[in-house]
């Protein structure tokens, strides 16, 4: 008798493995140098009053995303699939927790971050928008065109984003030669008695918003399953990524709280555009403008190219529609058009600014869970099963610190644990109210190993 296939039975061939280290490295470099770095020092300048203060919380805030980073890499070891947080939960948790963090991603963390990077990206790339330019069309055009690049081929798309990472990086680079060559010649801008008393409140609020600009550093794991060597190249892209972004943002920060004066940069959301103009006037804002740009259509790239693995990997599993999977082509293409679709719907009607604050909750609540489930798989499978350096400190020391900045956000902001409850509940009722908890089709991880 033959058996009735399954879900996972009728998936088309699996394309051979096509991103290399290069590739994944540059993925979280994209996904993490956005908008976050050019705004938010400008308000931890303010609140904590020192600078010394703020390049303090970027360094804590780039361990934090390490030590994610690391945690990630063994959980990536221990799937190396596409998928991300669904796929974590999913297999070492419960399906309903997987499928939460998966739609946490359709509903908020890609679809919004895709809208809100993209919009950025047409605010500084047209700051006098001229009267025949309708307002969201430039961001529209720039989800579309990265739809385009990376529906077709995993590789057409890995190679133009690449190009653009290291393009970015050069200007960058050049920019941090031009403010070394200002302090060596000028020195850094006096010190005035602004510095305020020492306030841990305001140090963590501060950490809050710097922890989201180092989010994006687990962009290897929603593509490991298309990623060559996965379980040796993914975990080494995570903390290379990570170290050269942290190594960045320092750098990048010394320049915007030291060099210019404490009043030109302090509470100024446009803090790089400030520097830039008080360190090389209109050439120096003109530039870091021009960067800006760059690193937010990379972002968009990163997001549109990340975002949509998801969505294919619970279509494999039975609990999205088939129209979501992976196409012989090796790109989920038809949930890569989906994801641009709900992105521009997000640009063309909403403003996205009030939705950070909830989007940084609900990923970071999701990032801690995935963590934490290396414990679960330690209990049940043995402590062979992670393999994560500093373990069990390293994931322990994320999940605590990450969990507490999250419950501090939503004390300061109850909206955003309320939202974050709605998601959550709204999630378990699609689950279980339209049967996909009967549907749901996935491998199974290895089966336990009890001690005793």
């Amino acid at each position: 008798m033959t058996p009735t296939p399954t879900p996972s039975d009728r998936l088309p061939p699996k394309a051979p493995p096509t991103l290399g280290l290069f590739s994944l490295v540059c993925l979280i470099i994209a996904s993490m140098v956005g908008a976050g770095i050019f705004t938010t020092s400008g308000f931890a300048l303010s609140d904590l009053g020192s600078a010394n203060r703020v390049m303090a919380a970027w360094a804590i805030g780039g361990l934090i995303a390490l030590c994610g980073a690391l945690s990630y890499g063994g959980l990536v070891r221990h799937m190396t699939e596409s998928g991300g947080e669904y796929l974590f939960l999913s297999r070492a948790i419960h399906p309903v927790a997987g499928f939460i963090a998966g739609w946490v991603s359709l509903l908020a963390g890609f679809t919004g971050a895709i809208a809100f990077a993209a919009r950025t990206f047409e605010t500084y790339a047209f700051p006098t928008r001229p009267d025949w330019l309708p307002s969201g069309l430039a961001a529209s055009a720039l989800v579309a065109l990265a739809a385009g690049l990376h529906g077709v081929r995993v590789q057409a798309g890995a190679v133009s984003q690449n190009v653009a990472v290291v393009l970015k990086l050069v200007l960058i680079a050049g920019f941090l030669l031009f403010a070394g060559v200002v302090a060596m010649r000028e020195g850094a801008a006096p010190l005035t008695s602004a510095v305020n008393p020492f306030s841990l409140t305001a140090f963590a609020g501060s950490l809050v918003w710097i922890s989201l600009s180092y989010s994006g550093f687990n962009a290897a794991v929603y593509v490991a399953g298309e990623a060559k060597d996965a379980q040796r190249n993914a975990p080494r892209a995570l903390w290379i990524g990570t170290l050269v972004v942290t190594v960045l943002y320092l750098a990048l920060n010394a320049a915007f709280v030291y060099l210019p004066p404490f009043e030109a940069v302090a509470g100024r959301e446009d803090v790089a555009a400030a520097a830039a103009q008080a360190i090389g006037g209109q050439a120096g804002a003109f530039s870091i403008r021009f960067i800006i740009v760059v690193a937010l259509t990379t972002s968009v790239f990163s997001l549109v190219m990340a975002g949509p693995r998801v969505y294919a990997r619970m279509a494999d599993d039975g609990v999205f529609p088939a129209f979501f999977r992976f196409g012989g082509g090796g790109a989920p293409t038809s949930a890569i058009l989906g994801q641009a679709a709900l992105a521009i719907a997000v640009i063309v009607i909403s403003d996205l600014r009030g939705l950070l604050s909830y989007l940084g909750f609900t990923l970071s609540m999701s990032a801690a869970l995935s963590v934490a489930s290396l414990f679960v798989l330690a209990r049940y499978e043995g402590r062979q099963a992670v393999s994560v350096w500093g373990y069990p400190f390293t994931p322990l020391f994320y999940v605590l610190v990450t969990l507490g900045l999250a419950g501090m956000a939503g004390w300061r902001e109850p909206m955003q644990l309320l939202a974050a409850v709605v998601t959550i509940v709204s999630g378990s009722v699609v689950y279980y109210a339209f049967g996909l908890h009967k549907r749901h089709v996935h491998r199974p991880s290895p089966p336990p190993v009890r001690k005793g």
